[in-house]
């Protein structure tokens, strides 16, 4: 995986990147019930993987593509990564393992937060499903620290619903 730009300057990348930049690469697979992503032992190039994908199919539904950070990225202030915050705002499954992953040495989630992304990583999806409230309020990049942590707060005051039947 060359992370040097034209310059020589290393960059880093993003493990929730966009599959058609032309560096992007399948991080992972998007695996089983719970969809978690599955790692790559090493990278493909995105170019080869996404005429496989069904036209029905969106690739970010299966897939998790990463790409160069951006300084014109939506959840860019500064330096840092807004989307990585507010991913390391959710609870984080403790007894979960680091997943190996061939990004980590250029990856801006775990320059900037360490194990917290990487625990958190394998849940994310690109592409946020109808009814994933959560996931919708993690993927906008209006929404503040305090506003997850409200909602979180008040989904744990919820009584849970009784199945119907």
């Amino acid at each position: 995986m060359n992370t040097a730009d034209r310059t020589g300057t290393t960059r880093t990348w993003c493990p929730s990147g966009k599959a058609d930049a032309p560096e992007s690469v399948v991080l992972g697979v998007r695996s089983g019930q719970d969809g978690e992503v599955v790692y790559l032992a090493d990278p493909v190039p995105a170019r080869v993987v996404l005429p496989v994908v069904p036209e029905d199919v969106e690739p970010t539904r299966v897939l998790r593509f990463a790409s160069h950070c951006v300084s014109n990225c939506l959840h860019r202030r500064g330096n840092d990564c807004t989307l990585v915050e507010r991913v390391a705002a959710t609870p984080a499954d403790g007894n979960r393992n680091v997943p190996r992953c061939h990004l980590r040495p250029h990856c801006k989630w775990w320059v900037q937060t360490g194990v917290d992304g990487c625990r958190r990583c394998p849940a994310l999806a690109t592409t946020v499903v109808e009814g994933d409230d959560l996931g919708a309020l993690v993927a906008d990049p209006a929404t503040t620290r305090e506003q997850l942590e409200a909602w979180m707060a008040a989904e744990a005051d919820t009584p849970a619903r009784e199945p119907i039947g």
